[in-house]
């Protein structure tokens, strides 16, 4: 198995959440997968970007040397938010596409996304953990 991070745990992580310092060091400990979709990296990245976070943006491409970064370069993934958005539309709940397709990414690559977005609790097949509730 193996884990992808959503980017509000990104943010938690460098602002130094301890919560999730300690979870991360466990599942590196393990030996666990532990990535980001390349929208988490285009999120974080206009954020640090539009605030001019310098310290924040030094940590952050550290963090990226640390963490694979997961592109959208496979099909499938595709595949999986276009079954995603058809479902949730159908249902009349729908949400972001940048959660879709990191969902997707996550779907895809057999991981467990880890994330405080209570919408993609709603993405039926979607491995979901909150490192950010006790």
């Amino acid at each position: 198995m193996g884990y992808l991070l959503d980017t509000n745990i990104v943010s938690a992580s460098l602002k130094q959440n301890i919560q999730i310092g300690l979870k991360i060091t466990e599942i590196r400990r393990q030996g666990e997968f532990l990535g980001i979709s390349g929208i988490t990296y285009y999120e974080i990245q206009r954020g640090l970007l539009s605030s001019n976070a310098t310290k924040k943006l030094a940590l952050f491409q550290q963090f990226c040397q640390d963490y694979p970064i997961l592109f959208l370069d496979d099909i499938r993934i595709f595949q999986k938010a276009a079954e995603i958005h058809a479902y949730l539309k159908g249902r009349g709940t729908i949400i972001q596409d940048a959660d879709i397709l990191i969902a997707a990414t996550a779907i895809t690559h057999n991981l467990i996304l880890v994330s405080h977005d209570s919408d993609l609790s709603r993405i039926k097949d979607l491995q979901l953990e909150n490192w950010l509730i006790s």
